[in-house]
């Protein structure tokens, strides 16, 4: 099995892929961007494409949400989520007064505002495609009046010292990857998340409530909510949607085909694995109770007298 993730070596995606026993033993590819992986994925290239989806600070990584979204048809087989503490990388001998240019990933530039306001407000930003690749960058360029934003192990890896340590603007915060391939629905395990997009057929008062309506009524939680542009026009906008359950739940298939049936376009990114603190007790105790309750329910029927 080949797995494709954002390099190189150092990355945050590449540590949180490494937390994967399964995956870190297949064959690992890396590529120098998100849309890559997933591209590479559904050509066939690698076999599942590994992908950051969404930060607790800067909420979602468009590049990889909008790809899924209205590019692919790739299908997420599960969720990891790792937390990040960022650190300041410079190299040996450099001191903090002398940064005059921060290099790193968009999102991690934006996870340390606080940082960079506060100790360098002056100091020229510039992106780079990973946090590691900063690190990397800065190491190539020999730059004694730059620094990169990035891991501890990017640090080590590329030579470098830090300035300062856990400079992210939260002690919360916590990156959301996801497991892409081109096709095949993970099977139930009691612990699950559908992920969807959800395209107004018609925009009128009332329509977003009507949709919503449909998850109220059936007791399922959404777990994230945004609105995205369909890249159709101006105004015209598209749902992001994270709910409990999995397809195989009846309720949520029910919730799904009313929906397509009566409000709006779905397009179904997956049905997999949550990922949660002890995830794999959570889904013993679950699926108990699912065999109690059908247990229960049988017990029930078996009480029908014949028509």
């Amino acid at each position: 099995m080949r797995v494709g993730y954002l390099g190189p070596h150092g990355t945050f995606t590449e540590q949180a892929l490494l937390t994967q026993a399964d995956l870190a033993s297949a064959e690992l590819v890396m590529f120098g961007s998100f849309p890559a992986v997933i591209s590479a994925t559904e050509s066939g290239e690698v076999d599942l494409g590994f992908v950051a989806i969404e930060n607790s600070i800067e909420g979602t990584v468009n590049v990889t949400q909008d790809a899924l979204a209205f590019e692919t048809d790739l299908l997420i087989q599960r969720e990891v989520i790792i937390s990040v503490q960022l650190e300041l990388l410079a190299l040996p001998g450099v001191d903090l007064a002398q940064v005059e240019r921060v290099i790193s990933y968009p999102h991690a530039l934006a996870q340390c505002r606080r940082f960079l306001r506060e100790h360098l407000p002056n100091a020229q930003m510039k992106a780079a495609n990973s946090t590691a690749d900063a690190a990397r960058l800065l190491a190539e360029e020999d730059d004694t009046t730059a620094a990169a934003i990035g891991t501890a192990l990017a640090g080590d890896l590329y030579g470098l010292t830090a300035l300062a340590s856990d400079i992210e603007d939260h002690p919360g915060n916590q990156t959301r990857f996801v497991v892409v391939a081109r096709e095949g629905v993970p099977p139930q395990t009691g612990l699950d998340k559908t992920s969807i997009v959800i395209f107004q057929r018609a925009d009128r008062p009332g329509s977003l409530l009507a949709i919503l309506q449909e998850f109220a009524a059936r007791s399922i939680n959404l777990t994230r909510l945004e609105s995205r542009p369909t890249k159709q026009g101006l105004g015209d906008y598209c749902f992001l949607m994270d709910l409990e359950g999995h397809i195989a739940d009846e309720l949520v298939a029910d919730c799904l085909m009313n929906l397509r049936a009566k409000q709006a376009d779905v397009k179904f990114l997956g049905s997999y694995p949550a990922a949660a603190e002890n995830g794999h007790e959570a889904r013993a105790d679950v699926s108990e109770s699912w065999r109690e309750a059908e247990a229960w329910l049988e017990a029930l029927r078996g009480q029908i007298r014949p028509g």
